[in-house]
């Protein structure tokens, strides 16, 4: 009997099959080691498709892909790892991390060893779970912790009102409670890569959506403790690092991260923006930038007080900083245009 026919009959009898259906299937009469041999062969020619590992793994046809979810779980005592050993490993032993394309290559590195960097930095965690998974549309990682968690820890060190204020200074970028051994940059632009990126501390959920072009703060029920980082990305994206670096450049091609993008409505509870506050909420530790673009999306109107903040008073005091507004509607536009006109006004 032709042991490679009866495989082929076999995955497409059953869509996925593993090598003890094959021996099954030929009673015996060719060794399990010879068939195992010869169903890896057959994956590396591209016949069959591989899923799971060693003892779970399976197999199916390339026509039935949409079957082959592959994915890696493993935990990690955090004394004893380093994130870039760790993404070694998964590289090395694992399929699961070849043949990836260049770009999502280079974004799953930067990604996961920045996550997995704060998780042993930051989390004081004992123990750390990761898990990565791809199928034919998606890979996805997790890093999960069971620490102090992130929200909470920045609003500690950072002495803010709540771990509302923590999620949007993790926004701003180069938040950190390390800065002399951190850039804070991690979160940020791995938020900016993702098709989706959530993070998930006790009672809160930061989500960043890129498909939408949204982000939300959600409480979560139930309360994780510690720290849960989830991080989405197409198979087929375009994106490229160094696309996402530049776009946070004030000039594409010079080194450094000296720009931000701030999207206005997550800075309150409703729609209306009034108080000198909450412009002082926002402003708050923008000042090592060079460029601020403030997006006033689903910002329906702005105070007076909170106009004359951002663009008097602010930059008055910060005239190296450039600010660049963007998505105003009328009544929005026309309170920015008059602080402006009177920004060299002395209150």
């Amino acid at each position: 009997m032709d042991a490679r026919k009866t495989i082929l009959q076999v995955a497409k009898e059953n869509k996925t099959f593993k090598t003890a259906d094959v021996v099954k299937k030929l009673e015996g009469n060719i060794s399990r080691q010879y068939i195992s041999a010869l169903i890896s062969h057959m994956v590396r020619e591209g016949q069959l498709l591989k899923g799971g590992s060693t003892a779970s793994a399976f197999y199916a046809l390339p026509e039935n892909s949409e079957l082959i979810v592959e994915t890696i779980s493993l935990r990690f005592d955090t004394d004893k790892i380093e994130e870039h050993t760790v993404y070694n490993t998964l590289r090395d032993r694992y399929n699961l991390v070849r043949g990836l394309p260049d770009n999502i290559q280079s974004i799953l590195f930067y990604a996961f060893t920045e996550m997995l960097n704060n998780a042993i930095e930051h989390s004081k965690s004992k123990n750390i779970e990761i898990e990565i998974r791809k199928d034919k549309n998606n890979l996805t990682f997790i890093v999960n912790d069971f620490g102090i968690g992130v929200f909470k820890n920045v609003m500690r060190q950072r002495k803010l009102k709540s771990e509302i204020e923590a999620m949007q200074d993790l926004l701003k970028g180069k938040t950190t409670t390390q800065p002399h051994s951190h850039s804070g940059e991690g979160i940020f632009f791995t938020s900016k890569i993702a098709d989706l990126f959530r993070l998930e501390s006790f009672e809160y959920t930061l989500r960043v959506d890129n498909n939408i072009k949204d982000v939300f703060f959600e409480e979560l029920k139930p309360s994780k403790n510690g720290t849960r980082v989830l991080f989405t990305i197409s198979m087929h994206s375009k994106k490229h690092l160094s696309d996402i670096f530049n776009r946070f450049v004030t000039n594409p091609g010079e080194p450094g991260f000296n720009k931000t993008e701030i999207l206005v409505r997550l800075f309150t509870q409703g729609t209306i923006y009034i108080s000198r506050s909450q412009a002082r909420r926002i402003l708050s530790g923008l000042e090592k930038y060079e460029t601020i673009v403030l997006d006033y999306d689903k910002v329906s109107t702005v105070g007076q007080a909170f106009a004359d903040e951002i663009y008097r008073v602010f930059k008055n005091n910060h005239t190296n900083i450039k600010i660049e507004s963007r998505n105003m509607i009328e009544p929005v536009k026309f309170m920015i245009e008059r602080a402006q006109e009177n920004k060299f006004k002395i209150s």
